[in-house]
C-alpha cells in the first residue's frame, strides 16, 4: 500500500516535476508483485499468484489492443486533415462568441462518444484558441464547458472513456444499456453550460487573417467510415458472437491497413503515369499505418498497465475486499458510487473504476450505471480530474487554469448532482 501511495503522489505531481505518470506506476507494479511473490515462496499454494497476475495481465492486454486500434484510427483521421477541416469550417462561419461556446460544447458532447474525450477536447480547444485569442474570458469559460461536455459525452458510450470501456468489457453492462445514461449525461453538461453562457459576449470575433479551410487528404472520409465500421464490428463480436470486443477492433485495424494499401497503390500509379499533380501526390496521399500506431499515447497506455497491475496486486492481498466492505457495506451503493465520482476528480478515474470492478460488489444494473456515470463525469469537478482538463490547461495556458475552473466548481457540482437525480428518475 505504501509503494502504491508513493507512486501515486508522483502521478499527481506530474505537471510540477515533469515526470511522466507511467514511470512511477510501472515501477510500483513490479515492486508490489515482487513483495507478494516473495512472501509466498514457501507456501505450497503460491501458484495462485501466477494465476492472479496472468488474469490481471490478460485484462490489460485486451484493453491495450482495443485502445491502440482506436488511437490509431483517431491519429489517421487527424493526419488526413478531417479534424482541421471541421475546425476551419467553424471559424469561417463567423459565429458569435456565445454561438461558438454552444457549438464547441455540443460538438464535444456528441463527438466524444466515438472519439475519446481527450482528443475531442483538444480539437474543440483549437477552435476556441483560434477565434478567442483576444478574449481570455471566452477561452476560459469555453474550455471549462468543453471539458464538462467531453467527459459527459464519454460517459454514455463504451468508446467515450477508458472507464466505460472497462465496464463494458467486464460484462457488467451490455452495450445498449449505456445509452440509458444519455439524458443524465446531457443534464450534467447542459445545466452548468446554461449558467456559464450568460457570462459570454454576444459579439462576433474578428475572423480576418484566420487560417484557410483545410483540404481533407485522400482517404480521410473513407477512414471515418471505416472507423464507424470498426465500432460496429467490435459491438457485433461482443453481442452476437460472444467474443471479446478487442477481436472486432483488431479486424477493424485490418480495414485500415487495406485502405492504406490502396492509397499507396494510387500514389504509385500517379507517379508512374507522370500526372501533372504527381509531384504533390506523395505528400498528399502517402500513408503509413505504423506511423499512426507510433503516434499513440504510449505514456497513457503504460500508465494504464501500471495502474491495473498495482490495483490487482492490492486486490490479491485483500485491501479491496476491506474497502468494498467499508464503503458498500456501511454506506450502501448509492452514497458509495456518488463518492467515487467525487474521488475521481482528485485521483484518476482509471484506478478508481478498476478497483470497483475488482471489488465486484453486489449491485443492481442501476447502480452499475450510476458508478459508470459518476466516474465519467466526476472528473469535471476539477481541472486536474480528467485527461481532457489537464491537456487543455497546457493548450490554453494562461487562460484556462486550475483556479479559473475552481471558480465554477459549485455550478459543476449542481450539474453533477442533477445528473445523478435524473438517472434515478429515469432508470431506477
Amino acid at each position: 500500500m505504501l509503494i502504491f501511495i508513493v507512486a501515486y503522489v508522483f502521478v499527481i505531481l506530474e505537471e510540477k516535476i515533469h515526470l511522466s505518470k507511467s514511470k512511477p506506476v510501472l515501477l510500483a507494479a513490479g515492486l508490489i508483485w515482487i513483495v507478494i511473490a516473495g512472501s509466498q515462496l514457501n507456501n505450497p499454494d503460491g501458484h495462485y499468484i501466477e494465476k492472479a497476475i496472468r488474469h490481471d495481465f490478460l485484462e490489460y492486454a485486451e484493453l491495450f489492443f482495443f485502445l491502440l486500434v482506436a488511437m490509431t484510427y483517431i491519429n489517421a483521421i487527424a493526419e488526413r486533415g478531417v479534424f482541421n477541416a471541421l475546425r476551419d469550417w467553424l471559424i469561417a462561419k463567423g459565429f458569435s462568441y456565445r454561438q461558438l461556446f454552444w457549438l464547441t460544447g455540443f460538438l464535444a458532447f456528441f463527438i466524444s462518444p466515438l472519439a475519446d474525450n481527450l482528443t475531442t477536447a483538444l480539437i474543440m480547444c483549437a477552435v476556441i484558441m483560434a477565434v478567442g485569442k483576444n478574449n481570455s474570458s471566452f477561452i476560459s469559460l469555453s474550455c471549462i464547458n468543453v471539458v464538462i461536455a467531453a467527459n459527459a459525452g464519454g460517459a454514455f458510450s463504451p468508446f467515450g472513456d477508458i472507464t466505460t470501456l472497462m465496464v463494458w468489457q467486464s460484462g457488467m453492462i451490455v452495450f445498449d444499456d449505456f445509452f440509458k445514461l444519455f439524458v443524465p449525461a446531457l443534464v450534467n453538461f447542459l445545466l452548468p453550460a446554461v449558467i456559464m453562457s450568460f457570462s459570454i459576449d454576444k459579439e462576433r470575433p474578428d475572423t480576418q487573417n484566420m487560417p484557410q479551410t483545410t483540404v481533407i487528404k485522400p482517404g480521410g472520409l473513407i477512414m471515418v467510415v471505416l472507423f464507424m465500421a470498426t465500432i460496429v464490428t467490435a459491438v457485433g463480436f461482443h453481442t452476437w458472437l460472444f467474443l471479446p470486443p478487442v477481436y472486432g477492433m483488431m479486424l477493424g485495424l485490418g480495414y485500415l491497413k487495406l485502405c492504406a494499401y490502396f492509397l499507396s497503390r494510387k500514389v504509385k500509379t500517379q507517379l508512374l503515369t507522370h500526372n501533372k499533380d504527381s509531384l504533390h501526390a506523395e505528400d498528399d496521399s502517402e500513408f503509413d499505418v505504423f506511423d499512426m500506431i507510433s503516434r499513440s499515447e504510449w505514456d497513457t497506455l503504460f500508465f494504464f498497465y501500471g495502474v491495473i497491475m498495482c490495483v490487482g496486486g492490492l486486490g490479491y492481498i485483500g485491501y479491496l475486499a476491506l474497502a468494498s466492505e467499508f464503503f458498500y457495506g456501511h454506506f450502501g451503493p448509492t452514497i458509495a458510487n456518488i463518492s467515487i465520482g467525487a474521488l475521481s476528480a482528485i485521483i484518476d478515474n482509471i484506478p478508481v473504476m478498476f478497483a470497483v470492478l475488482t471489488m465486484n460488489p453486489e449491485m443492481s444494473e442501476v447502480q452499475w450505471l450510476l458508478v459508470t456515470l459518476t466516474a465519467g463525469v466526476g472528473g469535471s469537478l476539477l481541472s486536474i480530474g480528467s485527461a481532457a482538463g489537464v491537456a487543455l490547461m497546457g493548450q490554453a495556458k494562461g487562460h484556462y487554469t486550475f483556479f479559473a475552473h475552481l471558480k465554477w466548481t459549485p455550478v459543476i457540482v449542481v450539474g453533477y448532482l442533477a445528473s445523478v437525480y435524473t438517472h434515478f428518475l429515469i432508470n431506477a
